[in-house]
């Protein structure tokens, strides 16, 4: 056997295999509505932003609450680095990174579809002053994918909650 053909034949058994265990990519979250009003982010928000780039083409951004099938209303989006870990001598060498995002989900009348919630994450990421530069590249890409997983639970979360009674909790027929 080749190597091409030895490669080959090892892609395909480890296809195989993935897909008999169920293995399948994740796949946007499927909203049980059209109309999202976002609202409580300050402007220019990242969280926002992410959120927006998150939802599936099947949701439209609406200005005004009124115009939405529900309303997402951020209550705390916030974003704190900690020392996480210093030397004797008092240098860093590791930062805490934690973004967080508290939220309610209501009807466009204002009553409310889910509770006050709260999801975060927190990343720790090691620092060497001596490539500071690269440091701080490297923690803004490690925010940045924090608040678009952030994103994708929030999705996922409004995906399993937000389905009507009958088609969430309703027995199947039989």
């Amino acid at each position: 056997m080749t190597v091409t053909r030895r490669t080959l034949l090892l892609a395909t058994l480890g296809s195989i295999a993935l897909a008999g265990c169920g293995f399948a990519l994740r796949r946007p979250a499927e909203l049980p509505f059209s109309k999202l009003a976002i609202s409580g982010f300050k402007p220019n928000s990242p969280m926002a932003q992410a959120l927006r780039q998150s939802l599936p083409r099947s949701v439209t951004v609406v200005a005004q609450p009124k115009d939405a099938d529900v309303v997402l209303l951020a209550i705390e989006d916030r974003f704190d680095k900690t020392v996480a870990a210093s030397t004797a001598a008092g240098q860093v060498r590791e930062f805490r990174l934690r973004v967080t995002l508290r939220f309610r989900l209501d009807r466009p009348d204002g009553s409310p579809q889910l509770p006050e919630t709260q999801l975060e994450l927190t990343r720790d990421m090691s620092y060497d002053e001596t490539a500071a530069l690269a440091k701080q590249v490297e923690e803004a890409g490690l925010v940045r994918e924090m608040r678009m997983d952030l994103a994708q639970q929030l999705l996922q979360m409004l995906a399993a909650t937000g389905r009507p009674v009958s088609q969430a909790t309703a027995p199947a027929a039989g």
